[in-house]
């Protein structure tokens, strides 16, 4: 099943994340705006747009590294060698050298992305956030062509990954296409310290804020990996394992893999040059991923699986062959449960040391949100441009529905037993959006979208609302419900 593509700015009538959803990409699961902007609730009469800003992950993306895909391509060279491949199993070495072309390849040709190769866009994360920008001014146009008239600034910042870089760049080109004037007003930098928390260290940002020492500790921390090893020792995990690998490998290999006789890691080198002959790189394996049982070898295909996802028009190999669907949920189930305790809403009795360093990005959305409530009108709009690590904390430490509810450490999450799921809360270019309006009294609202649907700020906030009903919400009783 291929991803269903939209024109920007198209009113949907149904919403679209079902069409990705059924095929458990989690975190890797293509964008796809989850509310026609048609159907927004109006602002109140007497209101207008005054500001607005956004928090969005980088668009889709290829693999991060040469790790994984090199590692089961050599797997799959030793069961070729042992004559141990099915039919169908025989198709997977040739779609796993054209995954490794495309990402060692990957951004060559793209205006705007200058160092091709692993972890760059695709062209789908382009046109995520080239969609994304387009609907964004679609909604506000008065506020945008205003800001122009008034030279008011639009603050762009990213994390500073090539990545990020580059979804701002796409995303600010995309805007600027909308209205050329806007082009002098862009302000672009880079802000580590709340787009990047999780990787802050005293040799490259001068000190390590103790939130983010913290998590650094947690990360690294035995409870998280023996965490971790539980979920993937769960029989559930064997058994799809088991399911996928039979389908490709002979029995007799599937055995020597379990029993340790065989094993693969990425070692090796590859080279690839571009159609036009004009580029080429080299790639050279480390050896350090490593795959030693059925368990390794099933994650590490559907780690290809759900990359492939996102590579469509770099891709033609059929990744969806490989792993069915109940099979692609039992491992969807056990990455949603890595990322909830890694970086998601985590343990209870831990507190909030898996979204604490969000905490400098929430009180930059609201001192952006003070400028404006004071009247303060330099920027027209703040755009940020970060990670999955970052947008998921940040939804935690919120404390939105469905996204922040934490699990006693005596039970391990599930999807029968937690609503949060890796598809919703970050997607790629999964966003958040305050948009502010004002009237002549002064009086601020503040309405929030999370992949463009309007939704609600923690429900402890609801007394903030202007109507039992609405998304708007009055923005002074709604920082002190936060403060």
């Amino acid at each position: 099943m291929k991803p269903l593509r939209l024109a920007a700015g198209a009113a949907l009538s149904l919403l679209l994340s079902h069409a990705y959803g059924e095929q458990f990409y989690q975190t890797k699961t293509p964008y796809a705006l989850q509310q026609a902007s048609a159907s927004y609730e109006k602002a109140p009469a007497g209101y207008t747009a005054v500001y607005t800003q956004l928090l969005a992950r980088h668009g889709s993306r290829g693999l991060s590294s040469f790790k994984t895909d090199l590692a089961l391509y050599n797997l799959w060279q030793l069961a070729a060698q042992q004559d141990a491949l099915s039919p169908l199993g025989r198709q997977l070495g040739p779609d796993i050298e054209a995954m490794i072309k495309a990402n060692a390849l990957l951004g060559y040709g793209v205006d705007g992305i200058s160092k091709p190769g692993y972890g760059n866009e695709t062209m789908q994360g382009v046109d995520e956030h080239t969609g994304l920008a387009q609907r964004l001014y679609a909604r506000l146009p008065a506020l945008f062509r205003d800001a122009e008239q008034d030279q008011r600034r639009i603050v762009v910042l990213s994390s500073g990954k090539d990545r990020a870089v580059d979804s701002a760049a796409f995303f600010s080109r995309a805007l600027t296409a909308q209205q050329p004037g806007l082009a002098p007003l862009i302000d672009a930098g880079t802000d580590r310290t709340t787009l990047y928390f999780h990787k802050l260290n005293a040799r490259q940002d001068g000190v390590t804020p103790e939130a983010t020492l913290a998590y650094q500790r947690w990360d690294q921390s035995d409870e998280l990996q023996a965490r971790k090893a539980a979920i993937h020792a769960d029989p559930r995990m064997k058994a799809a394992a088991l399911s996928t690998l039979g389908a490709l490998f002979s029995p007799a290999f599937i055995a020597a893999l379990e029993q340790g006789h065989v094993s693969a890691a990425n070692a090796g080198t590859r080279s690839y040059t571009s159609a036009d002959g004009k580029f080429t790189t080299n790639l050279t394996g480390d050896g350090d991923t490593k795959i030693a049982t059925v368990t390794d070898a099933a994650l590490a295909l559907y780690e290809l699986y759900a990359a492939a996802a996102d590579m469509e028009a770099e891709l033609k190999a059929d990744f969806t062959k490989y792993v069915q669907p109940q099979q692609a949920r039992v491992y969807a189930e056990a990455e949603d449960a890595v990322a909830f305790y890694e970086k998601g809403p985590g343990i209870k009795e831990n507190g909030d040391v898996t979204w604490r360093m969000a905490g400098a990005l929430v009180a930059d959305f609201f001192r952006e949100a003070d400028a404006i409530a004071a009247g303060k009108r330099v920027n027209a709009a703040k755009l940020r441009f970060a990670h999955a690590e970052i947008v998921i904390p940040f939804a935690s430490a919120l404390g939105l529905k469905s996204m922040s509810e934490q699990l006693p450490r005596a039970e391990t999450y599930g999807y029968d037993n937690s609503p949060w799921r890796g598809a919703q809360v970050a997607p790629m270019a999964a966003n958040i959006q305050w948009d502010l309006h004002k009237n002549a009294a002064g009086r601020t609202l503040v309405r929030m979208l999370y992949n463009e649907r309007e939704t609600d700020f923690k429900p402890a906030c609801d007394a903030a609302r202007i109507a039992p009903a609405s998304h708007f919400y009055d923005y002074q009783r709604l920082k002190r419900c936060y403060k």
